[in-house]
C-alpha cells in the first residue's frame, strides 16, 4: 500500500473511531429522561427518626424522579460484620434505617409494576444517587454484594476491555449513581472481569488546584473555565459530573447576589462542556426559605438562596440550560416549576 493510502486509511479508521464514540456519549446522554432534566430529591431520608416522610413525597411527584441516600456503616455480628444504612455521615447508632429497607424495598411497588408494564421507553423512572459517607471496603463490597440481589431492576452496561469505550445501557427501571472516590471505582469497576454487568456509575474529577487559602479555592472553584474543571470524557464508569452551586456563583448560595447574564452564561457554559464529553451534569442543593421553614424541615442555611422567588430563579435557569439533575429539599416546588416549564 503507498504512503499516502496508508496516511488516508489511518485517518479514515480515526474518523470512524471518533464518530463511534461521539456516537455512544450521545446515546449515554439521551439515555437518561431523553437528556432533560429531572428533580433530584436531596437527602431523601429520615435524620435521627425525624422526616420519615421524605421518600413518600418524592414517589408522589411523578417520574422520572432522582432520590439521594446518604450512606454509611453500621457494625454487627452478620457474615458481612455489618450492615449499610442511610445516615448523614459516618457516624451512626445503629438505629438508622438500612438502604435495603429504607429504599429499595420501598421502591419495590413501583418496580415490579415497571417490570410487568414493560413500558422500556420511559425507563429508568427512579435514580438513585449514593453519597457515601464512609469509603471503607466492607461497606462498598456489602452495596455491591446488595445491587446483585435487585440487579434485574437496574440499569446496566456492559464492562469492556477499554475504559473509554462506553457500552450500551441496558434499561432497567432503576439507574444507580455514585460519587468520584477512587476507592469506589476499585470495587465497583477495576477488580471486575471484562464482560460484567456494571450496576453502577461514578461521576466525573472534577480539577481544582489545590490551595491552602479558601477564599482562593471558592475563586477558583467559580473562576475556571469548564475545560480546565472537567478534562476527561466519560467512561465506561464514570458517566456524570457533579457540581456544587460554588462553580457557578463565587461563594454559593449564601452570597448569591442578583441572578445575571453572566451567571447564567456561566451555568450553561459547566453544562456545555459536561455534554460535551458525554457526562449528564447534577447541581446541588438549591433552596430558598425562610430560616424558620428550614429550621422545621431540617434543610441547611448553607444551600439556601434566601427566598422562594431566588431559588426558582435558579431552577428556572439550571432547566433552561439542560441540567440533568437539579437538586433540591423542597421536592414539590421545584416539581411544579418542571412541569409548567415543560
Amino acid at each position: 500500500m503507498k504512503p499516502a493510502t496508508v496516511h488516508r486509511a489511518a485517518i479514515i479508521a480515526l474518523y470512524h473511531l471518533l464518530a463511534l464514540g461521539a456516537s455512544a456519549q450521545t446515546s449515554s446522554l439521551r439515555f437518561l429522561n431523553d437528556n432533560k432534566p429531572i428533580l433530584d430529591a436531596h437527602n431523601c431520608y429520615p435524620y435521627d427518626g425525624r422526616w420519615n416522610d421524605r421518600i413518600d413525597r418524592a414517589l408522589k411527584l411523578g417520574f422520572p424522579i432522582a432520590i439521594e441516600q446518604d450512606l454509611a456503616w453500621v457494625r454487627d455480628s452478620s457474615a458481612d460484620g455489618g450492615r449499610v444504612v442511610v445516615a448523614h455521615g459516618p457516624e451512626t447508632t445503629g438505629a438508622e434505617p438500612t438502604l435495603r429497607d429504607y429504599f429499595f424495598e420501598s421502591v419495590r411497588p413501583i418496580i415490579q409494576k415497571a417490570l410487568a408494564e414493560n413500558h422500556r421507553s420511559s425507563w429508568p423512572l427512579i435514580v438513585v444517587h449514593f453519597d457515601v459517607k464512609d469509603n471503607r471496603e466492607p461497606l462498598l463490597r456489602s452495596v455491591w454484594k446488595l445491587l446483585g440481589e435487585y440487579e434485574s431492576w437496574i440499569s446496566t452496561a456492559v464492562k469492556t476491555a477499554d475504559a473509554h469505550q462506553l457500552s450500551e445501557l441496558s434499561a432497567g427501571p432503576l439507574l444507580v449513581l455514585t460519587e468520584d472516590s477512587d476507592e469506589q471505582q476499585r470495587i465497583f469497576y477495576d477488580e471486575l472481569p471484562v464482560g460484567t454487568k456494571l450496576r453502577i456509575f461514578g461521576s466525573a474529577h472534577t480539577f481544582v488546584p489545590r490551595t491552602k487559602d479558601r477564599a482562593e479555592s471558592i475563586h477558583l472553584a467559580t473562576t475556571l473555565a469548564p475545560d480546565q474543571l472537567l478534562r476527561e470524557p466519560a467512561t465506561n464508569y464514570r458517566r456524570w459530573w457533579n457540581n456544587s452551586w460554588y462553580a457557578v456563583e463565587e461563594g454559593g448560595q449564601q452570597h448569591a447576589g442578583a441572578w445575571t447574564s453572566a451567571d447564567n452564561a456561566r451555568l450553561r457554559s459547566l453544562v456545555e462542556r459536561a455534554h460535551q464529553l458525554g457526562y449528564w451534569i447534577r447541581f446541588y442543593t438549591l433552596d430558598g426559605f425562610a430560616a424558620a421553614d428550614g429550621k422545621a424541615n431540617g434543610w441547611f442555611e448553607t444551600y439556601n438562596f434566601g427566598s422562594p422567588s431566588a431559588a426558582a430563579e435558579r431552577w428556572r435557569a439550571a432547566i433552561e440550560a439542560g441540567v440533568n439533575l437539579i437538586a433540591t429539599d423542597e421536592y414539590e416546588a421545584l416539581a411544579r416549576t418542571l412541569h409548567r416549564i415543560e
